[in-house]
């Protein structure tokens, strides 16, 4: 399995920066819906799709709105970013509320439709934060990252009181505020090393600890949807590493989430 992890890791850890970082415009476009393709096609699986013409169409759909957006020039709309915001005030919802509340959203008519609003916002989010400068896409990608780092260790030495029992049982409370402290760091180092005023400073920070937990949010999604499916990864698709969603649960919420908030930012 670590031999595996290692092989998919050479190759996409390289992939996965070019794409990023090496392209711009339509051609980031293009790269980054095609890993929302991939991640749709694996959503139908957790939707409750079992046939594999029907998860390929669900990634064909996603690819046809994001194609749409692009023409009618909305690939960088605010206003699909407030709907996927909205979205992921339902998401809250129903992972704070679960189990009791699965029967919301258990249809696979209801999960599909959860796949789209919180799929597409997240193109949309990386476009935006592209636009502006690979700096800002870099940047939620360390927040994320250093969350996760935060969490795993600050969980594996001070957790005792369970984040969500039902969702994902290894998280904490005291994990989660261990990712946000790094993450406090992070937003204060990025701001002094840009010599930001102290009034922009303090909106990076508190906008990188909303990041913070939506990232948190994204990752109890997909665990509450996993559960529910009783499968352990997305897809195989990434051997050693599970799906592309296992990957970018967290982004999901992050993305689009930073890049609501982003015109407030640059603005202050």
């Amino acid at each position: 399995m670590l031999r595996q992890r290692v092989i998919t890791a050479a190759w996409l850890a390289p992939l996965a920066l070019l794409g990023l970082f090496g392209l711009d415009g339509a051609w980031f476009a293009v790269f980054t819906a095609g890993i929302v393709m991939l991640a749709g096609w694996e959503w139908g699986n957790l939707a409750g799709l079992f046939g594999q013409a029907s998860r390929s169409l669900v990634a064909v759909v996603l690819g046809a709105m994001m194609l749409g957006l692009w023409l009618g020039g909305f690939a960088q709309s605010g206003a699909i970013l407030a709907v996927g915001g909205l979205g992921w005030l339902v998401n809250l919802w129903w992972v704070v509320g679960h189990p009791k509340r699965q029967a919301q959203w258990s249809s696979t008519a209801v999960r599909l439709a959860m796949g789209a609003w919180v799929l597409i916002p997240t193109w949309v989010g990386f476009n935006v934060l592209r636009d502006n400068g690979a700096i800002w896409l870099l940047f939620v990608l360390l927040v994320v990252w250093g969350a996760d780092i935060g969490a795993y260790f600050c969980g594996r030495a001070f957790g005792r009181r369970k984040l969500a029992p039902s969702v994902s049982p290894a998280k904490s409370w005291e994990g989660v505020y261990g990712g946000m402290a790094v993450t406090a760091v992070l937003a204060l180092g990025f701001a002094m090393a840009h010599q930001w005023s102290p009034v922009a400073t303090l909106l990076l920070i508190l906008l990188t600890l909303l990041v913070t937990m939506a990232s948190v949010l994204g990752d109890l999604l997909e665990s509450m949807l996993k559960r529910y499916r009783g499968i352990k990864d997305s897809s195989q698709l990434l051997p050693g590493h599970g799906g592309v969603m296992d990957r970018i649960d967290s982004l999901t919420a992050a993305v689009p989430c930073f890049a609501l908030f982003f015109s407030w930012l640059v603005s202050a």
